[in-house]
């Protein structure tokens, strides 16, 4: 139906608006990409999720989570949460609790026993994929979705990787991974465990295997030469962290000292504590602006008593005595050495250097390249051996659990494509939904709510749980505190203002579009839209 105050002229059989001859500029509405999102390791589609979970689906919010990650009760408890360092709402009030709504709804899933869909087609390709921690779980999960047949061998007892043998209780419950590995495997993955993989290229042809996915985690402790004398008691925090797993616990004695300044050394400290250590001392070469242990980590040890010697260097180690070098540093913030010294004594040192991966399966395997202890792979995470894959520790970045997530379902898209002769190419990108394309006088104050913390004098006193979760309430409330930044909503903003009746409303889910015959291109609805998706472009001539 024709707008009652259109005017048309008729030039031969066209017709002309001549609404159009007097904009210079017209509305179009444009999905950005939000910066949480584009911030996301795992390439989780968060604003997604999210808008679900604010309306109180959270069976479809889960579902949505779970499209791109399989481990969100883990996740939610582990990840380091780089979405919410880009979360634009920092600059209204306080970032959006993503992680606290991720972990409420993965424990939610586990509660009421929600599992994967069963694949809808089956493609009789067989994949082997070499490690059951994060990046082999997700690999796995994401072929098997695909339709592909996996085995998941993992060497270990038990699966999980380092998410279970180097992340201690206190930040991860072990009933939390078995109850999200169980719903992989249940899905039809094979996972065989105590089954190591000394050769990758006998493995494939034994199978045989169409594709592989190798995620060896980074097992192996990097040492330091320091001279000692005399019995000194040096373990290496991988060592310490695993045989948390068993059903003795390790003997450290009343002074512990850990050496490192990542998050593994935080870790160990804080486990040392929990095993009755009086003391827990941490020795870093470097200052505490340079260590790369998170920030709220080293709080948290500092709460429950761990002690931090910065810009120091154990020099020697004789029984229970070290000398301890302190570092000063130069001009270019460097430390170097003082020749000040001073006597520590400890029951027992921790060596929380690093960790290396154990690569001897990649063994005279053609094409494999090793640069800098990982296995050198393609934009497509393949390896120079056509069909073998490699991600997670084993591949060149940032060694986190959300990192490896990621790692996994990316190469799982690009075998699905090696697999069926297809090559995977990924979507193009939308441009970045920026701050100041909102229209942030829209959005009140709405401070984030706090995760429930156990006391520290508590903390010390046994492996429970350290960070709470959400109830339902703090849940739907924080997930209400996203602002869509960069994609309709349905606020009906635009159909609201607009003087000309220009804008359509498109029916739930569908949201709107413009009548050009009607619109003068005056930009209200620009102006408007509180998450900036709508765009004023040049009128084409």
């Amino acid at each position: 139906m024709k707008h009652p105050y259109a005017i048309t002229l008729d030039v031969g059989t066209s017709r002309k608006n001549l609404t159009g001859s007097w904009r210079t500029l017209r509305p179009e509405y444009v999905d950005r990409l939000p910066p949480c999102n584009n911030a996301c390791p795992a390439g989780e589609d968060i604003q997604g999720w999210l808008s679900h979970a604010e309306s109180g689906g959270y069976e479809a919010a889960w579902r949505a989570l779970t499209a791109n990650n399989p481990l969100p009760a883990i996740m939610g408890r582990v990840c380091y949460h780089p979405c919410e360092n880009a979360c634009n709402r920092a600059s209204i009030d306080e970032t959006v609790g993503i992680n606290s709504v991720e972990r409420f709804l993965g424990d939610l899933a586990i509660e009421k026993g929600w599992q994967f869909a069963l694949p809808a087609t089956e493609s009789g390709k067989k994949v082997l994929v070499v490690g059951a921690g994060p990046a082999g779980l997700s690999a796995a999960y994401h072929l098997r979705r695909l339709g592909h047949w996996v085995t998941l061998r993992e060497a270990g007892p038990l699966a999980g990787g380092m998410m279970r043998f180097g992340i201690p209780k206190y930040r991860l419950p072990r009933n939390i991974i078995d109850a999200e590995v169980a719903r992989i495997t249940a899905m039809g993955v094979a996972l065989e465990l105590n089954s190591k993989v000394g050769d990758i290229e006998k493995a494939m042809v034994d199978g045989p295997f169409d594709a592989a996915f190798l995620a060896v985690g980074a097992h192996i402790a990097k040492r330091a030469y320091i001279p000692a004398a005399g019995a000194a008691k040096v373990l290496d925090a991988v060592q310490l962290l695993r045989s948390m797993e068993g059903e003795a616990p390790p003997l450290l004695g009343r002074k512990v000292v850990v050496y490192g300044g990542g998050n593994t050394a935080i870790d160990v400290a804080r486990t040392a504590r929990r095993l009755g250590a009086q003391e827990a001392i941490i020795v870093y070469r470097r200052t505490r602006e340079k260590m790369p242990a998170h920030d709220f980590e080293v709080e948290e040890a500092l709460e429950e008593g761990v002690s931090m010697k910065w810009l120091s260097t154990i020099k020697n180690i004789d029984g229970g005595t070290m000398q301890i070098e302190k570092m000063a540093l130069d001009e270019k913030g460097f430390p170097q050495p003082t020749g000040e010294f001073e006597t520590l004594e400890a029951d027992s040192l921790v060596l929380a250097l690093g960790q290396d991966v154990d690569l001897s399966l990649l063994n005279n395997v053609p094409g494999i390249v090793i640069e800098n202890g990982v296995v050198k792979v393609g934009p497509d995470m393949m390896t120079g051996r056509a069909g073998v894959f490699a991600g997670g520790d084993m591949a060149p970045s940032e060694r986190t659990v959300t990192v490896a997530v990621g790692h996994g379902k990316k190469a799982a898209r690009f075998i699905d494509g090696y697999l069926r002769g297809q090559p995977y190419v990924p979507a193009p990108r939308h441009g970045l939904a920026s701050f100041d394309r909102l229209n942030s006088w829209y959005y009140e104050d709405a401070p984030a709510t706090v995760r429930p913390m156990l006391e520290a004098a508590r903390r010390v006193q046994s492996f429970a749980e350290v960070q709470g979760g959400l109830d339902e309430t703090n849940a739907l409330y924080e997930a209400r505190r996203c602002l869509s930044c960069g994609n309709c909503f349905e606020c009906d903003n635009c159909y609201g203002v607009c003087p000309d009746n220009a804008v359509i409303k498109l029916g739930a889910g569908n949201r709107f579009r413009i009548d050009y015959d009607y619109c003068k291109g005056c930009g209200l609805c620009a102006a408007e839209c509180p998450c900036g998706a709508i765009e004023m472009v040049a009128e084409a001539i």
